[in-house]
């Protein structure tokens, strides 16, 4: 088939916004300290390692996996602090989870909304377009707080199915005013569901999964990519059962893999390890926050999860000089306008933090 066939088959058969658009794309980091990324740094202890080493040996792989992964999920239920007489959903990480709530949600008849507060995770606008759902984004304030009248006026106007507010948000790291939660779940009632995006849990550690049974519009959705499982892509959400069933509908059968289901098995099984780590991370999030806070003209933003959002004076300038020092941080500043000039770092070893402290200084004194 010749180059012009092709070209009129993509013209003829890709929807227009998918052809339009660029897919998400991640950068090499090879040789590069890899602090864009909000991964735990630790790894599990060798004793566990070489345990996990001999279970991943030991799983069935020429079989499908068990279909209700009802082992796996009853250790997420009894661990993670799921309610009693509530379930999860599984799935290939908490992006596939985003999917599956917007296909669910998405409409025949007429072109559902999704809604979420801007800068958010970029995956709530991807997955509404993908499922044919218009997308509305409603600024934060300029301190990334909810901005609750406007919050509330868009949903009188556009009548979103799905809202998504991260706790704690990414990119920000702040977390939102629980009242200003609570006012949004209470505004959808029975017209549209709130999801909770608790990414960051393992580092916040508050949640809004205990207030299940109070709000029947209410999803609460984790991953375990932040605790430190990110290589697995394993995410959950819990949500009333009825509800709960209607998102089952629409997931992929077997979406979860064995591999993934044994290694997340085996980790539930050594939460007191991860949450440790976490703890690690939270103490030298402190102290990364200060030395940053005390860099001429540099900004440091709250932040409840594992990484820091800080605006420098020149937010290329400092990416770029990052970039020649073998350091990777993500530079948030053409993300949106309440982020110019920002850059978001994760948390990490003493050692890492040690290395892009010290380029910080340096770019900031080029």
């Amino acid at each position: 088939m010749s180059r012009t066939n092709i070209d009129n088959l993509i013209a003829n058969t890709i929807r227009e916004d998918v052809r339009s658009g660029h897919g998400y794309t991640v950068p090499d980091s090879s040789g590069y300290i890899k602090l864009d990324a909000m991964e735990n740094p630790y790894q599990l202890p060798e004793p566990l390692r070489a345990e996990l080493a001999q279970r991943l040996a030991d799983a069935v792989l020429n079989r499908y996996p068990l279909a209700s992964y009802s082992t796996l999920k009853a250790k997420i239920r009894t661990t993670l602090g799921v309610p009693a007489g509530y379930d999860v959903i599984l799935g290939n990480g908490s992006d596939e989870i985003i999917s599956i709530l917007c296909m669910a949600c998405s409409r025949q008849d007429k072109r559902a909304v999704v809604m979420a507060p801007t800068p958010a995770f970029v995956m709530f606008q991807r997955s509404a377009q993908f499922a044919g759902m218009d997308y509305v984004g409603v600024p934060l304030k300029s301190d990334f707080s909810l901005d609750l009248p406007a919050m509330l006026a868009a949903i009188a106007k556009h009548k979103p199915s799905l809202v998504f507010l991260a706790y704690p948000n990414n990119p920000t790291g702040n977390l939102y005013d629980e009242a200003d939660m609570v006012a949004i779940i209470d505004a959808l009632g029975e017209d549209g569901i709130v999801v909770a995006d608790e990414a960051y849990h393992p580092f916040a550690r508050t949640s809004f999964m205990d207030k299940l049974p109070q709000y029947p519009n209410l999803v609460v959705m984790r991953t375990l990519s932040k605790l430190g499982l990110a290589g697995i892509r394993l995410g959950y959400m819990s949500a009333a059962p009825a509800l709960l069933d209607q998102f089952d509908k629409v997931r992929p059968p077997y979406n979860v893999n064995v591999l993934t289901q044994v290694a997340a098995e085996f980790a539930l099984d050594h939460v007191d390890v991860l949450d440790e780590q976490a703890a690690r991370l939270n103490e030298a999030r402190t102290e990364l926050a200060a030395a940053m806070a005390a860099l001429p003209g540099v900004t440091v933003f709250p932040s409840s999860a594992n990484f820091i959002t800080v605006r420098v004076p020149d937010a290329d300038k400092t990416c770029a000089k990052l970039f020649a020092e073998r350091v990777l941080i993500k530079n948030l500043s053409r993300m949106h306008e309440l982020l110019a000039n920002c850059i978001r770092v994760t948390v990490s070893t003493p050692e890492e933090n040690s290395v892009f402290l010290n380029a910080l200084k340096a770019s900031l004194q080029a």
